[in-house]
């Protein structure tokens, strides 16, 4: 689908560099440029001889090649400008400031490369006293946009997100904008900034608890199991010991739920005549459904809930979803290659695309492994080359 588009990401960690991986998928021509300590996440796993490889590394930035500049140096700036010059999307989440002092900002090289689209990553955004914070997802987008207080109940100890599950997140604003900058150049011939950040993502992703609280100044807290204000919308355990969540959808499906544990007398209880009823005596309905539930096994509730075609889902772990038939019909694995040759499967990137070719195109890159073919595309003579080579400017291993 992108196939023609080029892509430079100057880029650590997640949020940039999983945008321009899932780009990479889809067909783009993504270089990856670092410095000579590398992307801070090549080191993850290090130290951890029972993990062959990285993979996290690998889903972060396969597809791509990588090319090692100082772009502090005024060498290595005119090099990545090089590399700029006939780009259409530029990927960066380094600091403002740190951008700025290199004049690698988008002001700074707008005049020059007018026609690229400049997309910047960023914890809280471009304006304001945080512009220049450092910032990971568990800060800007789980802790500081509202989203942990809101998703965890009073009474229980705050808990980070899982690790660059807000990342992913943004990254998919940042391939939306930036693709959305791409299709409004193709009309007027113009690239522009393109500002995503960690904080405004995550207050979009809770955009149902925002808006209320926005529109009415007051917001129902989250609340555990047994108090929540819609009781047969919740978690339930079986007899098995697993977990699962129902969701009823229409006014009456609470009473399939019931039907469904063995609760069905309890449906002319004037106790739970009403949907204020039932909230008022919530942990009573809770405490009958428990009681229900944990009769049945997770096959059993599975059969009864989706005849009546309720919503629910089993709760599953990273090592259930692995062998889960849903998730691999829905296309949410594939087969990578890393650079040592190992093969195994790793998550999908969040779109298919039937009958294309959408998936991985080669293994993430070694440190600095296309430096001197990426020069050399860039218009570079060998002696060129090799006099960056011989300064440090530039970096092949």
């Amino acid at each position: 689908m992108l196939e023609g588009i080029k892509i430079v990401e100057l880029a650590t960690w997640v949020a940039g560099p999983s945008a321009a991986a899932v780009m990479a998928d889809w067909g783009a021509n993504v270089i990856k440029v670092e410095g000579s300590g590398g992307d801070p996440v090549r080191g993850l796993f290090a130290e951890v001889p029972e993990i062959a490889g990285n993979p996290v590394f690998e889903f972060e930035n396969r597809g791509k090649r990588s090319i090692v500049l100082n772009v502090s140096k005024p060498e290595g700036r005119a090099a990545l400008l090089r590399l700029l010059a006939d780009a259409d999307i530029f990927v960066t989440n380094l600091r403002p400031g740190s951008l700025k002092r290199a004049r690698l900002d988008f002001d700074s090289i707008h005049g020059e490369l007018p026609r690229l689209i400049y997309c910047s990553v960023s914890g809280y955004g471009l304006e304001g006293d945080a512009v220049d914070l450092p910032a990971f997802d568990i800060a800007a987008l789980w802790t500081r946009s509202g989203m942990a207080g809101a998703v965890i109940p009073e009474g229980i100890e705050p808990f980070p997100c899982r690790p660059g599950m807000g990342d992913s997140i943004c990254a998919l604003a940042v391939i939306a904008s930036g693709l959305a900058a791409l299709t409004e150049r193709a009309r007027t011939g113009k690239g522009r900034l393109v500002e995503t950040s960690l904080m405004r993502t995550g207050i979009y992703a809770m955009g149902w608890d925002m808006s209320i609280q926005l529109k009415t100044g007051q917001l129902n807290t989250a609340r555990q199991r047994k108090d929540a204000l819609a009781p047969t919308s919740n978690y339930f355990r079986t007899a098995d010991d697993r977990w699962f969540c129902v969701l009823p959808r229409a006014a009456d499906d609470w009473k399939a739920v019931l039907t469904a544990a063995d609760q069905a007398h309890l449906i002319d209880d004037p106790r739970f005549a009403t949907r204020q009823s039932r909230t008022d005596n919530g942990r009573a309905l809770v405490e009958a459904l428990d009681a229900g539930f944990s009769k049945l096994t997770l096959a059993e509730v599975a059969a009864r809930l989706t005849a009546s075609d309720a919503i629910w889902a089993p709760l599953q772990k990273p090592a259930d979803i692995a062998r889960d038939p849903y998730a691999h019909a829905a296309g949410c694995f594939v087969e990578v290659e890393d650079a040592s040759g190992e093969r195994f499967l790793a998550p999908a990137s969040p779109a298919r695309f039937p009958g294309a070719d959408d998936g991985p195109k080669r293994p993430a890159p070694l440190l600095g492994q296309h430096t001197r073919e990426i020069l050399r595309e860039a218009g570079y003579p060998d002696e060129q080359i090799e006099t960056l080579l011989e300064t440090g400017i530039a970096v092949q291993k």
